[in-house]
């Protein structure tokens, strides 16, 4: 399964914590993650129930909060005023001169290694992620399996919308974070992710991470604008997809 909603989830949530967190303060940060990983369950519910594609299910989840976000946030920037400095000092507070929020998604990364490798639910995971057909002959749990993976992706996407308000002070429907999605595939492509599911390193992802933010650098630096940012990852996820996908002979890709 692929999760397309994710970029907008942590705009959505960026968007909550700014309007929240003036009123609200500590409780804002827990409401929103609880609200995204809510948001992020009933897609996994609604995948496991239905059987709709994830493609299409998540694609619609996410023109639903994009508009979601436009409408929440009136077109407008939410510039946050009272309770600011309880998510700015994550960006503003640095180790080894690096900001909090980039050393907060190694620890999430490191956590979600663990989860995969030493946890039976992720055990559960990585094998339906290999073969569902024989997750479910197994009688493993797929659909509760299904549930909780996508549930952590409305949670990391929630951690994203935080780290979005962190750096920024503010959050828009255009504003930072807007174009997450293209990044966001390409660094787990690029940190090893098969798209086919069933095979992933989170740690590697953040180096992955690491090359992909090179590349508005990159198109800079031999004269392209920076509209052109999203047909390189366009180009660039085409490749790696096309080089890194086994063909067998029979083998269908849906």
């Amino acid at each position: 399964s692929i999760d397309l909603s994710n970029a907008a989830i942590s705009l959505i949530g960026a968007i909550m914590l700014a309007i929240t967190l003036p009123q609200y303060g500590a409780g804002s940060l827990l409401f929103v993650l609880a609200l995204l990983t809510l948001l992020g369950a009933i897609n996994g519910a609604i995948l496991a129930f239905t059987h709709v594609p994830s493609f299409a299910l998540t694609l619609g989840t996410l023109g639903i909060l994009q508009t979601a976000a436009l409408v929440v946030s009136g077109s407008e920037t939410i510039y946050v005023s009272e309770n600011r400095e309880l998510v700015t000092v994550l960006y503003r507070t640095k180790f080894m001169s690096i900001p909090l929020t980039f050393w907060m998604g190694v620890g999430v990364a490191i956590a979600y290694w663990a989860l995969l490798r030493l946890t039976i639910i992720g055990q559960h995971m990585t094998a339906v992620g290999k073969n569902e057909s024989g997750a479910i002959l197994s009688a493993l749990p797929t659909k509760f399996v299904k549930i909780f993976a996508f549930a952590l992706s409305g949670f990391t996407g929630g951690l994203a919308g935080l780290s979005i308000v962190a750096q920024a002070g503010s959050a828009s429907a255009s504003g930072l974070g807007s174009a997450l999605l293209l990044p966001g595939i390409a660094a787990a492509l690029v940190g090893g992710t098969s798209i086919s599911g069933g095979l992933t390193n989170p740690i590697n992802v953040v180096f992955g991470a690491l090359t992909v933010a090179f590349v508005p650098i990159a198109i800079q630096a031999i004269g392209f604008s920076a509209q052109s940012q999203s047909l390189v990852y366009g180009v660039f996820i085409i490749a790696v997809v096309t080089l890194t996908t086994t063909r067998t002979r029979g083998f269908v890709i849906k």
